[in-house]
């Protein structure tokens, strides 16, 4: 074998293995620390039990399994295992077993003891998955409560090195040198990312005319990839083999672009950040990286996720590079300048830090965790995600009220699939036949959507995998009878879809998805409360009600739906009654000046139909009333100069105090959460004229918490009082500093200018002339003495002989009267 940078550190790493319980390893690309550390810890490292090894990507795994296997003359499934989603291959004599997505995590959750292993290898840690976050959490835990002896051991490229060693303080440390090639690093800007396709297309093909070796194109998704392979075939040579490499490939393609290129071809490979860490691509001696990326960014607060397309951090540009040094010297062509790269963040940001955690959030009630904050994290889970994917759980029977894991939760977690898909298998599992065989082949299809489908529609999508007509249909019913198998025995031959069945099932699994359409130009409510649209020409634009599956927020605001399935309000009903209620609704009616109720039967947010009641209960006027504000805005509310004042400085407070952790002020928060502030405020109050005697100032205070509102009068106070004695209010406006109008004279002796808000914000001084008019505007009081005071001392002196106007006024006492009186 020859000879790897990791070998030089080889001898010191297995001895700290064998006296530490934790060890840390950092070593750059190439350094083979996942080609060759494992088999060396398997034969020399002295573990007692199965060593277990996590890669953040499935294709790295497969390919890392074959590779070590093969160093030992086997197959995988014998000494080296495999066990991936949808592929297991571990036998009684599998020692070191690759595992992937979510596997080491449901390891740990069936036998927290982990009986029989006897080391965990995190690798490529510096990716930050989600699962390898989690996963180490958990272990760490273990460790500390059950396992003393079990070793654990974290590698990584590029991760800051600081922060991993203050999440395992106690962890020996070793590093190895990296083994690369010299690389040239050339920079071309492209003026527009919209146009970087384009530019990539032809710098290939002059590299390919002036540069031997093979070419690897990093690019931010799929699309982008479909294009440049069409440009580039369109103009290269015979010998040039153009391969796609992204996630949603078949195995067979993806091989096809990690392999040797036939002889006398030349290969270019264009891929996704997949192609970054723990594959080596055979040949390449180019890379062209466009410097971007595309990631799905989390809103709790809407519950959709949002594509971005962003710059890469530093780490994954010097992956990218070292790409082109693995077998001999190279070049990587930058398509963004150095200056730009020097911008960027030093690492990606974390997975768990921009991710839906409702997967997590099952995975903490399984291990009675309800605060994330027990476990040892290097980026602790962020509360707002972590309690919306805890209510959407709830909302499908997974969780109690205290966030405890329920029966059917539990049944949930035992399918081994997200809690959403889950939810599907568990509900058709309680059905017919044809039920389950429809639900495991949508959850199948949910698992990973087929791109560049032009049509929404899942019936549509599931009439071509029942056809085999699906691209990548053979692993769609691979994945599909594995689910099947865990909900019966006896699996058919034949797979038919139930078609009354998808709307049903998928309502299990989405029901803050179900959507009402707006009546117009395929604009649909979702029963979260938010907006999602079709395109008006797309099949199922017109359809009363969807369930939606796969929707995304798009550059416009818009959320975009991108697949769905029809439904009938009535089936869903029958189905899932759990999920409709009927509300009383109360509001007030403006042109008749008086209470107007409605009975409305709901699905979460959506108002399915609505029936006028008899007269309503008076008692109940303040929450019609309190509609009618929501629906008017706070402008009808009485706001009196103190309220106003309060309301104001609040927010003032939250811009410039965040650490205060002060509610939410802005009208949007006040009108949404309305119910909980105002309401208390308003009994008694039964109409709208009457709306006047509402205490705003008790109610803003009791939003903000008594303790809050008393530190918010100390540290941002209505009035400032001078050194004459005299308390003038000071005006605060959203966005702009406070203000304190005095006259100049009443501000002699103070040296500088006055600051609140603990300290951190100065008050513009408006000093004003004997006649109160404005004279000079500053924030910096002793500036303005020391420098233009002269100029105005010299103009008011003339103008107003009869007052002070001394030449140290920093130092003079202030004054309210004229000099006859002093």
């Amino acid at each position: 074998m020859s000879q790897l940078p990791i070998d030089t550190v080889l001898s010191p790493l297995l001895e700290q293995l064998k006296s530490c319980s934790q060890l840390i390893l950092k070593a750059p690309p190439g350094a083979g620390k996942s080609t060759r550390l494992p088999l060396a810890i398997l034969q020399l490292g002295g573990i007692d039990g199965r060593i277990v090894m996590l890669e953040p990507r499935r294709l790295a795994a497969r390919n890392i399994a074959s590779y070590l296997a093969s160093q030992l003359g086997e197959s995988v499934g014998q000494t080296v295992g495999l066990r991936i989603r949808g592929e297991t291959r571990v036998s009684s004599t599998t020692r070191l077993e690759i595992v992937t997505e979510g596997v080491m995590t449901r390891m740990l959750q069936q036998d927290p003891e982990l009986t029989g292993v006897g080391l965990l290898i995190f690798d490529e840690f510096h990716e930050r998955s989600i699962h390898a976050d989690t996963s180490l959490a958990l272990a760490l835990e273990v460790q500390e409560a059950l396992r003393d002896d079990l070793k654990l051991l974290v590698m990584s490229a590029t991760l800051d090195a600081e922060a991993l060693i203050s999440l395992l303080p106690e962890a020996a440390y070793v590093e190895s040198e990296g083994r690369c090639f010299p690389v040239e690093h050339r920079y071309k800007t492209v003026a527009d990312s919209k146009l970087v396709v384009d530019s990539a297309a032809r710098e290939v093909l002059q590299l390919l005319n002036s540069e031997p070796g093979s070419i690897l194109v990093f690019l931010p998704g799929a699309g982008e990839i479909k294009r440049l392979a069409t440009l580039v075939e369109e103009k290269a040579g015979n010998d040039v083999l153009v391969c796609p490499l992204y996630g949603q490939l078949t195995t067979d393609q993806q091989q096809q672009a990690i392999a040797p290129a036939p002889k006398g071809k030349r290969k270019v490979v264009l891929a996704t950040n997949i192609a970054e860490t723990s594959l080596t691509i055979e040949g390449i001696r180019m890379v062209v990286d466009c410097g971007l990326e595309r990631i799905a960014k989390w809103d709790p607060k809407t519950g959709i996720s949002r594509l971005e397309q962003v710059r890469i951090a530093r780490s994954s540009a010097e992956q990218r590079a070292g790409r082109a040094g693995r077998l001999e010297p190279g070049i990587c062509l930058r398509l963004y300048s150095e200056e730009l790269l020097v911008r960027q963040p030093a690492t990606p940001q974390p997975e768990i830090l921009r991710a839906d955690l409702t997967s997590l959030a099952m995975e903490l009630a399984q291990w009675g965790c309800i605060d994330a904050g027990e476990l040892c994290w290097l980026d602790t889970p962020p509360a707002q995600a972590l309690c919306q994917s805890r209510g959407l759980l709830q909302s499908l029977g997974a969780l109690d009220p205290h966030c405890m894991l329920t029966d059917k939760g539990k049944q949930i977690q035992q399918l081994g699939a997200e809690p959403r898909h889950a939810a599907i298998l568990l509900m058709a599992k309680q059905l017919d036949k044809s039920a389950m065989v429809t639900a495991a082949m949508l959850v199948a299809l949910l698992e990973e959507p087929p791109r560049g489908m032009n049509n929404p529609d899942l019936h549509f999508q599931l009439n071509l995998l029942e056809g085999g007509k699906l691209p990548r249909s053979r692993q769609y019913m691979q994945r599909t009878k594995l689910h099947l198998a865990k909900l019966t025995d006896a699996v058919p031959s034949v797979l038919k879809v139930a078609t009354d069945w998808i709307a049903p099932l998928m309502a299990a699994g989405f029901p803050d998805r179900i959507a009402l359409s707006r009546g117009r130009d395929g604009r649909y409510q979702l029963a979260n409360g938010q907006g999602a649209m079709l395109l008006p020409d797309e099949p199922m634009a017109d359809e009363s009600m969807l369930v939606v599956a796969d929707v995304v927020k798009t550059r416009q605001g818009d959320s975009r739906i991108f697949s769905a399935i029809a439904a009938d309000v009535g089936r869903l009903q029958a189905q899932l009654p759990q999920l409709f209620e009927e509300r009383e609704w109360l509001d007030w009616d403006d042109k008749k000046g008086r209470l107007s109720a409605e009975k409305h039967l709901c699905c979460g947010q959506l108002v399915i139909q609505r029936t006028a009641m008899a007269e309503p209960d008076p008692a109940k006027a303040s929450e019609a009333l309190l509609n009618a504000v929501v629906r008017k805005g706070l402008g009808v509310l009485p706001w009196s100069s103190r309220s106003k004042s309060l309301l104001v400085r609040a927010r003032c407070a939250g811009e410039w105090l965040p650490e205060l952790n002060l509610p939410a002020m802005d009208e949007a928060s006040l009108l949404a959460e309305a119910d909980q502030w105002l309401l208390p405020f308003m009994n008694g109050i039964k109409t709208l004229k009457a709306i006047d005697k509402v205490d705003l100032v008790a109610a803003l205070e009791a939003r903000l918490g008594w303790e809050q509102a008393k530190v918010l009068e100390s540290i941002l106070p209505t009035h400032y009082r001078v050194p004459t004695g005299s308390r003038y209010p000071i005006r605060y406006q959203l966005g702009h500093k406070p203000v304190l109008a005095v006259r100049m004279q009443e501000m002699f002796g103070e040296k500088s200018s006055p600051l609140i808000a603990n300290g951190k914000i100065a008050v513009v001084l408006e000093l004003l002339s004997p006649a109160q008019r404005p004279l000079q505007i500053t924030q910096d009081l002793a500036a303005f003495w020391q420098g233009s005071y002269r100029d105005v001392q010299k103009e008011m002196k003339g103008r107003y002989p009869k007052h002070v106007w001394p030449d140290d006024p920093a130092n003079h006492a202030p004054t309210k009267k004229t000099k006859k009186y002093m």
